[in-house]
Order: C-alpha cells, then sequence, then structure tokens
C-alpha cells in the first residue's frame, strides 16, 4: 500500500489527485473509471480539508493499492465524524428545496464499489472501493 501524509488543506488537493492518478495509471487505469475515482478522492479530500479540524489545521493520510481491487484509505485525526451516518439526499427535490450537504458523499458511494467508515482511537477512516475488473 503505496501511503501520503500531508497537510490536509484544499491548497495540496492537487498533489493528493497526482499521487492517486500516478498510482492508478502504474495500474493501467483510465478514461472514465480514473475520472471518476479522481472525483471520489476530491470529494472526500476536500471534507476532510475544511471540516475535520476546522478552524484548526492538521494532516490527512491517503493511501492506495491498486491490483484486483482499488482502495483508497483517508485517514485523519479531526473531530469523529461517520459520513456514511447522512442521510442521502433525494435527487429527485430541486437544488432549493434539498437540505444543504450530502450531496457529495452520496456521488462518491455511487461511484464507487464499496464506502466504508470507522473510528479507531482518535481518527477517523474511511475507505473506498472500486473492482478492478469492472474496468
Amino acid at each position: 500500500m503505496k501511503s501520503l501524509n500531508i497537510e490536509a488543506k484544499t491548497g495540496n488537493l492537487d498533489a493528493v489527485l497526482d499521487f492517486i492518478t500516478g498510482e492508478l495509471k502504474a495500474a493501467g487505469c483510465s478514461g472514465k473509471p480514473l475520472t471518476q475515482i479522481k472525483i471520489a478522492v476530491e470529494e472526500i479530500f476536500v471534507n476532510i480539508a475544511c471540516y475535520a479540524y476546522n478552524p484548526a489545521a492538521g494532516d490527512a493520510t491517503v493511501r492506495i493499492t491498486a491490483d484486483n481491487m482499488i482502495t483508497i484509505e483517508f485517514e485523519d485525526s479531526g473531530i469523529s465524524y461517520n459520513p456514511l451516518e447522512k442521510t442521502d439526499p433525494d435527487t429527485s427535490l430541486s437544488k432549493e428545496d434539498r437540505e444543504p450537504g450530502g450531496l457529495g458523499i452520496f456521488m462518491v458511494k455511487k461511484i464507487m464499489d464499496s464506502v466504508e467508515y470507522r473510528r479507531e482511537g482518535n481518527k477517523n477512516i474511511l475507505i473506498i472501493n472500486k473492482d478492478m475488473k469492472e474496468l
């Protein structure tokens, strides 16, 4: 599993995406699946950067394994938050009629084959998986 430890700030998003893109391309992932996974990574990292430590700062670790299954793990020591507990937004409603928030993680759940969360000690760990056989 390759790993990147980086300050959780939106200015570091490009470094995270470059890291993930390099590993995915090396594993033979390209085209639409690559774009979808990058969208999922962006959503998760930006949420960590904006909310995990606010107003303080902290680090995030991003780990990836890309073989038969692409597994990307995000770890931070921010406030405890399980995004999977948020109710999926009702996308049949207009933007004005929907409750704010939740659209990003909803999209991640649609793009990826599985999304898991656990709290381990003082760490949030979110894991997303995509089966390479589908690519």
